[in-house]
């Protein structure tokens, strides 16, 4: 049974909370068994998300955008991780599981053991760095190094002559692979494969990371308020996460006012105004869990059209996540969502990303891919343990604003969880009750343009 509770963020021994042991051995698990499905006979990953699925490794988000880590797992032997030395001297010392293996060729021949697991002729936690995303002077020879490294263990396992799937690559690297002698070739699919159906400790972890952007959320809708600049928001967000224990907040994505249509990605300075509409994303992570969750306000009120715009976005929504069980196809998720045209944009890669659904877990844009660009021509079936984000869009017909809400389901045995809980079913006005006319409050639902308020208008 797939279970969504969330329990603290600590660790204790009075109640059984996530099973880091048993998250890493499943996560390698998966990893291992769509290496063994393959044609491959190793996986080399620069990718950091990767890394961490594989080795269960992590040394600061300040090095997500490097390349300068790698990890190798091989048929015939536990992952092996190279590092920063000093980080690879305390991943020996901190990461007993990089100094273990379950495969035979890997495993000291003259060290006791017990069961499957066994302490390895050389531990998995080495010194190395890659080029440094060209930094490194090309002459230094940094990137035969890496082949040589990487040749050796395929030497070693009896596997240099089959072909080694690498996820992301600098050409530096991927050429002296090819002059080692050693095939390369696209091993994506079996991390993205790997990766599609969370356990159950992901899924807690993932569900754990979302109640904090529920706070999040409740402490922003108590500040937003017009006077309000973009910035101060995500300076908001951003310290009520990292106060609850995330780890890394990727981005606070806050859209207001004339902003929000087209959708700019990007927050600004911009001082939000009576009347606006104001959208955010939370991304961040917890324990490597990652969230993409939007939500729409109202500042202060909020026009007809605005309300109509969030209207259509959550009925858009809604129809999605009713079709969400085991066996539908994000096919049928798309199917009842607008096509490009409907709203402003000449075809669907013009959209891209606005009607849109996507895996989430170590990373966000995972397996599966929810667009009319690709599902229909190359629907991908859901199964229970599945996360994914669900993200709908609708500009207001006045052109000034625009709705996007996002909810994050857990596809189950019968359905799915919805686990993206601050309140979304209709739109919030945030910083309301503040203005009182000789008649009373003032009316929450109206235009920012004060002429078009008159009886009549």
């Amino acid at each position: 049974m797939i279970s969504t509770a969330t329990t603290g963020t600590m660790a204790v021994d009075w109640e059984a909370r996530t099973d880091f042991d048993r998250l890493r051995n499943e996560r390698l698990g998966r990893l291992r068994a769509q290496l063994e499905a393959s044609d491959l006979g190793a996986v080399l990953a620069f990718d950091f998300s990767n890394i961490r699925y594989m080795t269960a490794t992590h040394i600061g988000t300040w090095a997500m955008d490097k390349l300068i880590r790698f990890s190798l797992l091989t048929r015939n032997s536990d992952p092996i991780s190279w590092d920063f030395g000093s980080a690879a001297k305390h991943h020996r010392l901190h990461n007993p599981w990089l100094n273990e293996t379950h495969s035979e060729m890997d495993a000291d021949p003259h060290a006791p053991h017990h069961g499957a697991t066994r302490p390895r002729a050389e531990s998995g936690a080495r010194a190395g760095i890659s080029t440094l995303r060209g930094a490194f002077h090309p002459d230094a020879g940094i990137a035969d190094e890496v082949a040589a490294k990487i040749k050796r263990e395929l030497e070693k396992f009896g596997l240099l002559n089959e072909p080694l799937g690498v996820d992301v690559i600098e050409l530096p690297i991927m050429f002296a692979l090819q002059r080692a002698g050693i095939t390369v070739v696209d091993g994506q699919q079996v991390f993205m494969e790997a990766r599609r159906v969370k356990t159950q400790d992901e899924i807690t972890l993932l569900t754990q990371s979302a109640s904090m952007v529920d706070a999040a959320y409740e402490n922003l809708y108590e500040f937003l308020r017009p006077g309000v600049r973009e910035n101060e928001t995500v300076g908001l967000v951003a310290k009520t996460l990292y106060d609850l224990g995330s780890e890394y907040v990727e981005g606070v994505n806050a859209i207001s006012g004339e902003r929000c249509s087209p959708h700019p990605h990007v927050y600004s300075d911009r001082i939000i105004r009576p009347g606006d509409p104001a959208f955010f994303d939370i991304l961040h992570s917890f324990n490597g869990y990652r969230t993409c969750y939007y939500r729409t306000f109202a500042v202060g009120s909020a026009s007809r059209a605005q309300r109509d715009a969030y209207v259509r976005a959550r009925e858009y929504m809604d129809n999605a996540i009713a079709l969400v069980r085991p066996g539908a196809t994000t096919a049928d998720i798309v199917a009842v969502w607008p096509k490009a045209e409907e709203f402003g944009f000449p075809d669907e890669e013009a959209a891209f990303a606005l009607q849109y659904g996507h895996g989430v877990g170590l990373s966000i844009w995972e397996k599966p891919i929810f667009s009319r660009l690709v599902s229909f021509d190359h629907p991908e079936v859901l199964e229970a343990g599945m996360v994914f984000a669900l993200e709908t869009y609708w500009p207001s017909a006045d052109g000034i604003g625009a709705a996007r809400i996002e909810e994050e389901v857990v596809v189950t045995e019968n359905g799915c969880e919805v686990i993206t809980k601050f309140p979304a079913e209709d739109l919030l006005v945030a910083g309301g009750n503040r203005y009182f006319t000789i008649n009373g409050p003032l009316n929450p639902l109206r235009s920012s343009q004060s002429h078009l308020n008159r009886p009549g208008a």
